[in-house]
């Protein structure tokens, strides 16, 4: 046995394992704890052995993309490690460093589904809270502190951070007008960026303009700051999502392994530096905060974080109307019960929103964010690709004229309007109690982000997160795994500029594919099967 497996059982996570069947009322939902003989126990010294060779093949490659973000990253552009001798290597070598990045992305990706065999429920034995807690920071920490991957959309907060800082309304003014196209934040922006107001909730831009006010025109030290901010709140995520989960009868560990260490969080979070972090543990805690809570206390603490969280990110304002949902049948279900909690919340936002907005000294600027993202077009979106194709590829076909334009206008509003349809629809059954509220939010998330102008894969984390904490059914883990995988090796790394160097790619990734062809038959037999056997399938249908 490894050094450290002996104490690493995880038994202390299940020292409340003897409690008998008990139902209780929680959030306005009924639970049942299961009795002693249902409660997976912790791992056997076989397992733990999986476990830890699972680790170190997800650690090894969170190392290699570490590696490669030093020449395949989102380096600024007067990159601090040019000229340094070992630090520069990789950069010199764009395509070895692709190589390993794809590598490293691959070794991940498979790790985290081993992972996922000791973590789903129908097992007699799974992985503790503490085991996944450290497997988690294993992957993550070197992701943290080296260079950006996936993305540069971190100079773009910084550089809306020094428009809010330097007295220009960011609302009104993109980065090339307020801070000139000479300036180094600037140089650092993506080009859709360049000339676009930030797309952001005043909050944001306010911790932004605190960071830029200390950091000025450091990059380095801002991407730090910011990283740190990023980590802080995932950290939230990462405590509110086992209460909720316990709430909604979900084995808080497979939550924490779809959540918590999905390759997109890992990818598009801790390296890519999203904001989403924000969106998910600001209104995750929220909604834990707000079922703690005694009612009147909870409601006003709960519909507080969750207002900065849409004050951050504005799709997290959705969040308050489900947990309206819990709050209102706790009080009993009834109408007037409904109508209560609906205007308590309403003045507790208006009253957030007046402050945060006053103070920012913007005004109510931060409206404009809603409309922001159409000026930015992408085939990914199904609703603006419908639109691009029909107004500018079909209506050009039969010489009717470029209206992609007004097509586009036409599915905005289709795709906002049944996205409405769905939220007010998911609200009301949840009020009912058909379903779970934190699923409808997962619902109403999900047809946001897919029928909206713009879709990024790190989107699919406003879903995600309440959905797994809420939703026991096989078949959405079985999507969810599915599309995680999928995203997180489509997308590559090239947060780099590799605009007139594609050509790269594809031997970076056959390289990839050859490296991992030699590695992985030597995990044979010592990690857990990624398909179950018959035996397995027995034990998993008759939970």
């Amino acid at each position: 046995m490894a050094a450290g497996e002996a104490t690493d059982t995880g038994d202390s996570d299940r020292s409340d394992s003897g409690r008998r069947d008990r139902t209780r009322e929680d959030a306005g939902t009924t639970t049942i704890t299961p009795t002693t003989n249902d409660v997976p126990g912790p791992l056997d010294r076989s397992e733990r052995r999986q476990l830890a060779l699972v680790r170190r093949f997800g650690t090894t490659g969170a190392l290699l993309l570490a590696f490669a973000a030093l020449g395949a990253g989102a380096a600024p552009v007067d990159n601090p490690i040019s000229g340094i001798r070992v630090l520069s290597l990789p950069a010199r070598m764009p395509t070895v460093a692709m190589a390993c990045a794809w590598l490293g992305m691959l070794m991940v990706v498979i790790g985290w589904l081993w992972l996922g065999r000791l973590a789903l429920p129908g097992r007699s034995r799974l992985v503790s809270h503490t085991q996944l807690g450290r497997t988690i920071v294993m992957w993550g920490f070197p992701l943290a502190i080296a260079p950006p991957l996936f993305s540069r959309d971190m100079y773009a907060y910084l550089a809306q951070s020094a428009v809010a800082a330097s007295g220009a309304d960011p609302y009104e003014f993109g980065p090339s007008e307020a801070l000139g196209v000479d300036n180094p934040l600037t140089g650092n922006v993506p080009n859709i960026w360049r000339d676009t107001p930030a797309p952001y909730g005043p909050l944001f831009l306010m911790f932004g303009r605190g960071i830029a006010a200390i950091v000025g025109e450091n990059i380095v030290f801002g991407v730090l700051l910011w990283r740190v901010v990023m980590l802080l709140s995932l950290a939230l995520a990462v405590w509110a999502i086992p209460h909720l989960a316990r709430r909604c009868g979900v084995p808080p560990v497979c939550a924490l392994w779809l959540c918590a260490a999905n390759p997109i969080v890992l990818f598009h979070v801790v390296s890519g530096m999203h904001n989403e972090a924000l969106l998910m543990g600001l209104m995750l805690a929220g909604i834990e905060l707000g079922l703690r809570l005694p009612r009147p206390v909870g409601l006003v603490v709960g519909s507080v974080v969750i207002v900065v969280a849409g004050a951050v990110k504005p799709p997290a304002f959705i969040a308050l109307g489900f947990l309206g949902m819990y709050l209102a049948r706790r009080r009993g279900g009834r109408l007037t019960d409904l109508l209560l909690v609906a205007a308590a919340m309403v003045a507790v936002f208006l009253a957030t929103m007046t402050v945060i907005t006053v103070t920012s000294g913007w005004g109510l600027g931060w409206l404009e964010t809603f409309d922001v993202p159409n000026r930015i077009k992408t085939w990914l979106a199904p609703m603006t690709a419908v639109g691009m194709f029909g107004g500018g590829g079909v209506s050009m076909l039969l010489r009717l004229g470029n209206h992609t334009d007004a097509m586009l206008s036409i599915t905005k509003v289709i795709g906002y309007g049944i996205s409405a349809l769905v939220c007010l629809r998911l609200l009301w059954t949840s009020f009912r109690g058909r379903i779970e509220p934190l699923t409808g939010l997962g619902i109403t998330l999900g047809a946001v982000a897919l029928l909206g102008p713009v879709l990024h894969p790190w989107y699919l984390l406003w879903a995600l997160a309440p959905l797994a904490v809420s939703t026991n059914d096989s078949r959405f883990r079985v999507v969810t795994i599915a599309i995680s995988a999928s995203v997180a090796l489509l997308v590559p790394p090239t947060g780099a500029g590799y605009v007139l160097r594609y050509y790269m790619i594809p031997f970076a990734v056959i390289a990839a594919l050859i490296a991992f062809a030699v590695i992985l038959p030597l995990t044979r037999g010592r990690v857990p099967r990624l398909l179950p056997t018959r035996r397995n399938r027995a034990t998993v249908e008759s939970h």
